[in-house]
């Protein structure tokens, strides 16, 4: 418990101290408008806040003989931002455990750890080395930030969970792994796919993105 409160900790000192609430500051006015128009972030901030608390708490909703559960680390990430996404990512582990009577909130926090901040901090580790060794590509952002890099991303924290004594319940250590494998591909899934949607259709919902730096179209 004292490895998962002082990594979340550190983390949302980092992500607090870049100033995320800019972000979501209104555009400056058109010279039609008389008001700026809110940020684009607030609905992808919106849904995660509603949709993923619920995706947390299911494992103790309903009985399963093993546990499936979708992080949306990464896909918050590529939508926010990581320092954005840290403090929501908190809000949603805190609603998990307001939603679900069994959650304990020593489970709660391990939630917020272990499926929030670090899949999250391993995919902004990711896509800076992305942007560094391969450019600003869109094929490289879609597949290999959105869709590999989360499953990566997300196996990778499942195994230093497992590592640090959060085991799947009814699973033993080796068929933990194969589980946790398979689950990180579901999440890769999902989340590849949003962001290609996004980017195709709703690129102001990334805030990972950049038409200027991925399609190099001017300012």
């Amino acid at each position: 418990m004292w490895l998962e409160a002082a990594l979340t900790l550190i983390a949302l000192a980092a992500a607090l101290a870049a100033r995320p609430w800019r972000m979501l500051a209104s555009r400056p006015p058109l010279a039609h408008e008389r008001y700026g128009a809110p940020s684009a972030l607030w609905t992808p901030l919106l849904a995660a806040l509603v949709l993923l608390p619920w995706m947390w708490a299911l494992p103790t909703l309903h009985a399963m003989p093993l546990q499936l559960q979708w992080s949306g680390a990464c896909l918050v990430v590529l939508m926010l931002g990581w320092p954005l996404a840290i403090p929501v990512l908190m809000a949603v582990g805190i609603s998990a455990g307001l939603l679900s009577p069994s959650l304990a909130w020593a489970d709660a926090l391990g939630a917020i750890t272990w499926l929030g901040v670090v899949p999250a901090t391993l995919a902004l580790a990711l896509g800076a080395a992305l942007r560094r060794f391969t450019g600003t590509k869109p094929f490289v952002y879609v597949l290999g930030r959105a869709f590999l890099g989360t499953v990566v991303c997300v196996f990778s924290a499942g195994v230093l969970s497992q590592w640090s004594g959060h085991a799947l319940p009814g699973v033993g250590g080796e068929l933990s792994l194969v589980a946790r494998w398979l689950m990180a591909w579901g999440d890769g899934f999902v989340t590849g796919m949003l962001a290609a949607i996004f980017v195709a259709f709703k690129p102001e919902w990334l805030a990972t993105w950049s038409d200027r730096l991925y399609l190099h179209q001017p300012k």
